[in-house]
């Protein structure tokens, strides 16, 4: 029988699915991570090739890259995959466009 009147139990915190974020290296690094608002190129490139380098020895960046295309993340580097890079690993890549 449906809940109707608000008597379920919740399931409670699932802190195990995020557990991971402790071992993360970009902890307090958000800035490297995240681009400012106007942030142009090449200055864009540099800080995402710089926060990928800091995700070459990270004890979990495949939880943190599965984490960001299961979720949809729309911003950032999260696993050393940009936002470009997770855009082609769910949609594929752009079409060329022919002029």
């Amino acid at each position: 029988m449906p809940d109707v009147l608000g008597t379920a139990v919740p399931p409670g915190a699932q802190a195990w699915r995020w557990d991971w974020q402790e071992s993360a290296r970009c902890r307090g690094h958000d800035e490297l991570f995240f681009h400012p608002p106007g942030e142009r190129e090449p200055t864009r490139s540099e800080r995402d090739q710089a926060a990928r380098g800091l995700c070459l020895s990270c004890p979990v960046r495949r939880e943190c890259a599965t984490h960001a295309l299961m979720m949809r993340e729309p911003y950032g580097v999260w696993g050393g995959l940009t936002e470009d890079d997770r855009a082609v690993e769910l949609y594929g890549p752009r079409p060329t466009r022919k002029r």
